[in-house]
């Protein structure tokens, strides 16, 4: 396993909440060599292009990559192959991480901030499983046809083979096991024919390989709305990329802030795994110093768990953040007054004190 942790800081608030983030690895894991790169518009900037070769080779030679969010007006007016997003897209399709873990966790400090009632919200822990490298973002044909027609049209096509459903399906089947075993699948099957080939995939796969997973489904929009009239009643969702993407940062809210939420995107053992922040760059406050590092610092936690086998580092960080926020730690997504940096020293600040630091 490579002791690599390759940092692209990204676009926006991307350079201050990564940066936390880098502080709390050099704490917890002082061993690993972190390099650094470039994607997004910083690298359209630097090299002409989202994502460079040189930035891809380092990726693939890691043993996790932390990225911070891409994005931003300042290349909005550039083709949809060269924005900043297409280099993100780039990276999970290159390293083929077909499977996204977004946790929506709401931490006790934050029971307040959330935008439902306490009873709703507390102890609420969610893992929603996306599937990542397929689906309508990334399906053949798509476009637009906007000349020599007698109206103006867009499209774009939803495709999933079997081998891709089951393969994420898969990665959500083990973590229900480890979990309290229930898996809600979402889908469109009334309305869509990969909806329904998507129920019929995951079925199957669930009577052939499913033992000790209780399988349900539901439709998406149905889930939407029953993520905010019962939230806990769900513990692993997976879904198709659109549906995991919109029900993923809906659940954000339930957590407080969007600022709170990592996730991390896996492929096959043994290659290294993507890891961000749910939330965009926020280009409105970035250089500000007020963005909430968590997320980035949690998405950390997922590396060091998910893909740098080290989940006592991983226990140690998701427990120093826990602390900060109890103790009152607050940016001002959280109605707090805390800046980016102080944020991360708080966290710091509760590494230090912890017991179970190296002496």
């Amino acid at each position: 396993m490579s002791e690599t942790l390759l940092l692209l800081s990204g676009d926006g608030i991307g350079p201050e909440v990564t940066a936390e983030a880098r502080r709390v690895a050099e704490i917890v894991a002082p061993d690993l060599t972190i390099e650094t790169g470039l994607v997004g518009g910083a690298s359209i900037d630097a090299h002409g292009e989202p994502l460079s070769e040189e930035t891809l080779d380092q990726a693939r030679a890691a043993g996790a990559i932390l990225m911070g969010s891409v994005g931003g007006p300042r290349w909005a007016d550039q083709p949809r192959d060269r924005r900043p997003e297409a280099g993100l897209l780039r990276l999970r399709k290159e390293l083929d991480v077909f499977a996204n873990l977004r946790p929506a966790f709401c931490f006790p400090a934050l029971v307040p901030a959330s935008s439902l009632k306490r009873e709703k919200v507390e102890g609420l822990d969610i893992m929603i499983v996306r599937e990542l490298t397929s689906g309508v973002y990334f399906g053949e044909p798509r476009g637009r046809h906007t000349e020599d027609e007698d109206e103006r049209r867009g499209f774009d096509t939803c495709v999933y083979t079997a081998s891709e459903i089951a393969r994420v399906a898969r990665v959500a089947f083990q973590i229900a096991r480890g979990r309290s075993g229930r898996l809600c699948s979402v889908e469109k099957s009334n309305v869509m024919e990969s909806g329904l080939f998507w129920r019929e995939e995951v079925t199957s796969l669930h009577a052939a390989e499913g033992e000790g997973v209780e399988l349900s489904h539901m439709y998406a929009d149905a889930c939407a709305m029953e993520l905010v009239r019962e939230p806990k009643q769900f513990d692993v969702i997976l879904a198709g990329n659109l549906f995991g993407d919109i029900l993923s940062d809906e659940a954000a809210m339930l957590t407080g802030s969007i600022g709170m939420l990592p996730s991390a995107a896996l492929g096959e053992e043994g290659t290294p795994g993507l890891f961000e922040p749910v939330h965009g760059s926020a280009p409105d406050i970035a250089g500000q110093g007020i963005a909430n590092p968590c997320a980035a610092i949690l998405s950390l936690e997922m590396a060091l768990r998910w893909s740098l086998g080290r989940p006592e580092a991983a226990d140690r960080v998701f427990a120093a953040v826990s602390d900060a926020l109890a103790a009152g730690a607050r940016t001002r997504d959280l109605g707090g007054d805390l800046s980016c940096r102080a944020m991360g020293e708080a966290v710091l600040g509760r590494l230090a004190n912890d017991p179970s630091s190296p002496s």
